[in-house]
């Protein structure tokens, strides 16, 4: 590597790294956190007995799992305005991410749910519980627990994701690296740049989702 290309690395590195703190970073934890709530709720309704809650909550994930995300994206940012709705980058990427999320999320939570014995269910109901006090007080909690790995693993696939946000005009790293590149015409040096600040991201988070399991592996063992 010349002597330029370090200095363009060099330079490049602040401004990648503000952008993964400032935008990257608030979409991934925002995104994350309603999605989770989304997931909840949806798969609740999946497990309900309302037929209607449980069809248009079959629907949503069936959409959102049988299309691409970058294509979910386009439709909130480009294909709404021709109807009238136009919304901020930062808000089209951040409900494109919250749905996307929401469904695949759903499928855990209610797999996690589903994993507990009946008979847990049963006990509750022996002592007095109605089914959403026993869904609170029981399930849920080992449930939590259950769905911890495969949810921090949705968290690590979300930070990735959010690359795409750049297709939407969001400034975000990875836009930022686009940005960089257009003015220090080295494609190959940013971009590979950009992945290892992707990769040091997501080795923290896989280190920390690791800890987790190990803490709650004891919680359980006891």
């Amino acid at each position: 590597m010349d002597d330029r290309k370090i200095q363009i690395f060099m330079d490049s590195l602040l401004p990648l790294l503000k952008a993964g703190v400032a935008y990257t970073v608030p979409l991934t934890l925002i995104s994350f956190a309603l999605g989770l709530v989304l997931a909840i709720l949806t798969a609740l309704a999946r497990l309900s007995k309302i037929s209607v809650l449980k069809a248009a909550a079959g629907f949503y994930v069936w959409i959102i799992r049988g299309t691409p995300l970058l294509v979910q994206l386009f439709i909130i940012f480009y294909g709404l305005p021709s109807v009238g709705i136009t919304l901020d980058p930062f808000i089209a990427a951040i409900i494109g991410f919250t749905l996307s999320v929401g469904a695949y999320g759903s499928e855990i939570v209610r797999a996690a749910i589903q994993s507990i014995p009946a008979g847990q269910w049963e006990a509750a109901d022996s002592i007095g519980m109605t089914r959403t006090q026993a869904l609170r007080r029981i399930i849920m909690p080992q449930a939590a627990r259950v769905s911890v790995p495969p949810l921090a693993n949705s968290f690590i696939s979300l930070v990735k994701d959010t690359s795409l946000a750049a297709s939407i005009t969001y400034v975000e790293m990875f836009r930022k690296a686009q940005e960089i590149t257009a003015t220090t015409y080295e494609p190959l040096l940013l971009y590979s740049e950009v992945a290892l600040i992707y990769l040091l991201f997501c080795t923290v988070l896989s280190a920390l989702q690791h800890y987790l399991e190990r803490r709650l592996a004891r919680f359980s063992a006891r």
